[in-house]
């Protein structure tokens, strides 16, 4: 199983926001600190400013949410996605982009963590 940390600024409102678009389970909830939600084969760990992972490094930085590394979900039909997210007030960054795998789209979790949407395409298309 593949395991990701995202930090988070309210660990509820984040289960919540992948429990209804992208139909993750809550397998642990340890108060507002930390949650553990899964899919298929992804075990993402949601911490909180009260969290481990939110205190403040050895330099007094602190862990922010956001940055453009992601975990990516493969989607049979990337435009009724979109559509679908959009209506329901998801954040895009930007539009879909089609490259030589397929065509993505970058959403954003609340707190600004990316998350892709991918569309596995034919062979022939086209790079970006």
């Amino acid at each position: 199983m593949t395991i990701l940390r995202y930090i988070v600024t309210d660990v509820d409102r984040s289960v919540a926001f992948y429990q209804k678009h992208f139909g993750f389970a809550l397998r642990k909830l340890i108060g507002s600190a930390i949650a553990n939600v899964a899919k298929d084969d992804l075990s993402l760990w949601l911490s909180g400013p009260e969290s481990s992972a939110g205190q403040p490094l050895s330099d007094q930085s602190r862990p922010v949410p956001g940055g453009w590394n992601r975990f990516l979900i493969q989607v049979p039909d990337l435009d009724a996605r979109v559509e679908s997210l959009r209506r329901e007030g998801v954040k895009f960054r930007g539009e879909i982009v089609a490259g030589s795998g397929g065509r993505k789209i970058i959403v954003e979790d609340p707190d600004g963590n990316p998350i892709e949407l991918f569309e596995m395409g034919s062979s022939r298309s086209s790079p970006p």
